[in-house]
């Protein structure tokens, strides 16, 4: 089961950075990427692992996926400077769906890789003074906490110096509030794949225990 994390982790993670070029607006109070309605979705991936398999597993798919960033990175890049087909005529298009500022790539990097690591650390802290109890706190605490540093140094690194410093803390506090509200909503889901993954484990020791 661990395995299928670990894809469905990178997967999304991957698929966060394809839809950060679209922009959508919740009524007049917030302009979000499209990328959070999937990014969102691998905070309570990282929380699963580390309450079924251990601090040290969710860390290494937080690097697998840090890794898997990077090489995607330098393939997007490859595929854009490729030379185009004489019939291939949405070039530029390609290169905009693909394609992002230096700033904008080097905030998603830093802070994916603060913000994760950070979810696992509070979650394993929270886990070793409540045990096996408690998992919606800390599930809730860990993600609040890691998703609002994460908001607060992407959109810092990605757009201070092009924006009111008025702007730049309304965004942050804006995107901040609908993930604090979806880190509350999917806290189910948790408990749902927890539940999966510690039924899987005791299969497999009972057929090859």
């Amino acid at each position: 089961m661990l395995l299928y994390l670990n894809g469905a982790f990178v997967g999304l993670l991957i698929l966060s950075n394809i839809l950060s070029v679209k922009l959508f607006s919740i009524g007049e109070w917030a302009v979000l990427p499209a990328a959070v309605i999937v990014y969102i979705f691998t905070f309570p991936i990282t929380d699963t692992i580390a309450e079924v398999y251990g601090k040290e597993a969710a860390r290494k798919t937080v690097l697998s996926g840090f890794i898997t960033q990077i090489f995607a990175l330098v393939f997007i890049y490859c595929a854009i400077h490729l030379p185009s087909a004489p019939f291939f005529s949405e070039q530029e298009s390609f290169e905009t769906i693909f394609s992002a500022g230096f700033r904008v790539t080097l905030a998603s990097l830093v802070s994916y890789f603060v913000s994760q690591n950070l979810d696992v650390s509070i979650f394993h802290k929270l886990k070793e003074r409540h045990g096996e109890s408690k998992l919606w706190f800390r599930k809730n605490a860990s993600t609040m906490v890691s998703q609002f540093v994460d908001t607060a140094l992407f959109i810092t690194i990605a757009f201070y110096g092009t924006m009111p410093l008025g702007a730049l803390v309304a965004m942050i506090f804006t995107q901040y509030a609908f993930k604090w509200l979806a880190a509350a909503a999917d806290t189910p889901l948790v408990y749902l794949l927890v539940a999966f993954c510690r039924r899987s484990q005791k299969s497999g020791k009972h057929v090859y225990g």
